[in-house]
Parts: structure tokens; sequence; C-alpha cells
């Protein structure tokens, strides 16, 4: 299968020196593309060392400014669909997703249209995270499961894998969510379009180095997101969101 494998960036050139070796040994063999929102400590300077070395394999978009998680996603998986990539990952770059379970989760796309790799699907597995950090990520998947209905126990997760028809099926032009609230809403209108979503439990390690981007504007953001998402299941213009009649 040919495989991409999505890494969103904002200052993080020593975590993309380690995180891209990884990717490429990888037995899936997959491609990189880092969308960087062009980062002072000269991330993308350091994409650019690795395109060199593995010439077809490491990919860069630049964007000009720091525009957000959820539009560096969007781009990212527009570029993956307009070449012809069969399954597309998303994941962070700073280590709190393993690398080595990249493989794991494009297996179980064998029984599933998208995979999440779960924090809280059996019990609770996040490493090194303050306590009131901890309670906050728990109780947001908790809170948006009870608005929403989603079946769903780690809807906030970043670390993904979808086929490339399954992301195919939205417009993607169209979502203009970030940070959480981001990873929440494409979960949720795949979940609306009958997606199979299954979620392989992962272990959640805090950040190598660098700083997290969290910030109280994301958590409101995502707050009001379920609310937003729950409200519209009965409007017709939730359909704007689809590129096919599902759902």
């Amino acid at each position: 299968m040919h495989t991409l494998v999505i890494v969103p960036t904002y200052n993080e050139r020593e975590n993309v020196a380690e995180l891209i070796p990884a990717l490429l040994e990888l037995p899936v063999e997959p491609e990189v593309l880092v969308v960087d929102d062009a980062s002072p400590d000269g991330t993308a300077e350091e994409v650019r060392q690795w395109q060199q070395r593995r010439t077809g394999r490491v990919h860069l978009l630049c964007r000009p400014e720091k525009l957000g998680l959820g539009s560096a996603y969007c781009q990212g998986f527009q570029w993956a669909l307009q070449r012809n990539y069969d399954v597309v990952v998303q994941m962070d770059a700073d280590f709190s997703h393993d690398p080595q379970d990249v493989p794991r989760l494009v297996a179980a796309l064998s029984e599933a249209d998208a995979v999440i790799g779960s924090r809280y699907v059996s019990g609770v597995n996040v490493v090194n995270w303050p306590m009131g950090r901890l309670l906050l990520s728990w109780l947001a998947n908790r809170y948006t499961r009870w608005v929403t209905g989603m079946p769903v126990a780690d809807a906030t997760s970043g670390f993904k894998a979808f086929w490339a028809r399954t992301l195919r099926r939205l417009r993607w032009e169209r979502i203009r969510s970030n940070g959480y609230a981001f990873q929440i809403e494409v979960t949720y209108r795949l979940w609306r379009l009958r997606c199979r979503i299954v979620e392989v439990p992962i272990i959640f390690v805090d950040r190598r180095s660098g700083l997290s981007k969290l910030s109280r504007g994301i958590v409101s953001e995502a707050a009001w997101m379920v609310w937003r998402l729950r409200l519209s299941s009965f409007f017709r213009d939730e359909r704007r969101y689809y590129a096919d009649a599902a759902g």
C-alpha cells in the first residue's frame, strides 16, 4: 500500500530530525509529508536536508505563517489525495505518538475505514502528563461522547490512519476547526457517514522536547464544537461537508 504519514510542525526541528528516519525505517515503507507553519527554529531546513538524503520519500509543505493544526491537516490531506496515496496517517511530531505504532494502525484498516490510536479505549494509557492535563483530556472525551452520542473513547486523539477513499468523502475546504476541535469534527463527520471507525490502544507519552501548543482557546473551541456538531445533525446544511450523499 502506498502510505503517507502527515506531520504538522511549528518549532519541531529537534524532533523531526529523529522522527523522519524513524518513520522511513518502518516495514510499511511510508513516505513523510511535513506541513510546517513558518517555524523560526529551522524545522523546514531540517526537512529539506532529509529530502536530499531520501529523495522521493520526504516531502515538505511550507506555509507563510502559523495557521493552525486543523488547516495544516486539511491541506496535507488534499495534497495526499491529489497524489493518489492508498493510506494516510496523521501524527504529532513530538514523539507523544510512537512511530512504531504506525504499522499497527495501518494493519487495523483491514477491518475499518478509519483507525484511531486511542489513549482511553483500554483504560488510561498516558505517561508523564500532569494530573490536571490528564483529567482535562479524559473529561473532554467523556463530554464529547455524551453530547454527540458518538461511540468513541478518544475523539481528541491526533494519531489516526485512514483509507484515502475515506478521506475523499469529506469536503476539506469546508472544515475550519483547529486543535482538539478538528480531531473531534473529523471523527464525528466520518461517524455520521457510517464509516467503520476502530480504536487501537496506544501508550501516549508526553513530548520529548519543545513546548506544548495547547491553549485556553483550543479547549474553548472544542467545548463549543461538540454542541455545534450535535445541532448540525438536525439541519440539512450538514450535508455541505460531505462529498457524497451518504449519512
